[in-house]
């Protein structure tokens, strides 16, 4: 699993997209496994600091609960409808795949408010970030897996 600052260094392009786009945009869908292995989806936010992707959960919410069991995520990353009738001007959007990594109150980053009491915070590892668009008529993905690097398909 990568560190967002290692993501960084190996993609930077792509990473600086995926940036933008998740810096652009409070509200992300984060998927999770509940524990009959059936998907979840909810919303959360999150947040970057000392070169990491942080997220966070109120105490006692199902998805804390799922990362907590199982780490394994996604998060997803919308963005606006294309301007007018051209798919080219929509921006794309972004998805991310990894793990969520619950740390502990006493290891808390400094950089942090002290969280509430019973919330949890996660750090996100990665293993896949995707940028999806649309260039003229094609179906534009920029993709970085952790071990592979950075590849580009395109459909019609």
């Amino acid at each position: 699993m990568a560190s967002w600052q290692e993501f960084e260094r190996q993609a930077p392009e792509l990473a600086a997209v995926a940036r933008r786009l998740m810096d652009g945009y409070r509200h992300k869908v984060l998927a999770t496994l509940r524990k009959d292995g059936a998907p979840r989806v909810s919303g959360i936010e999150t947040s970057f600091k000392d070169g990491e992707l942080w997220t966070g959960s109120m105490s006692g919410a199902v998805k804390a609960a799922d990362l907590r069991r199982d780490p394994r995520m996604a998060l997803h990353v919308t963005s606006r409808d294309p301007e007018g009738s051209d798919p080219s001007t929509w921006e794309g959007d972004v998805k991310l795949a990894g793990r969520a990594v619950e740390i502990a109150r006493s290891d808390v980053p400094a950089s942090f408010e002290t969280p509430e009491p019973g919330s949890h915070l996660f750090r996100i590892e990665l293993t896949e970030v995707v940028w999806t668009r649309v260039e003229a008529d094609e179906l534009v993905l920029d993709t970085w897996r952790e071990g592979v690097g950075v590849r580009q398909i395109r459909r019609k």
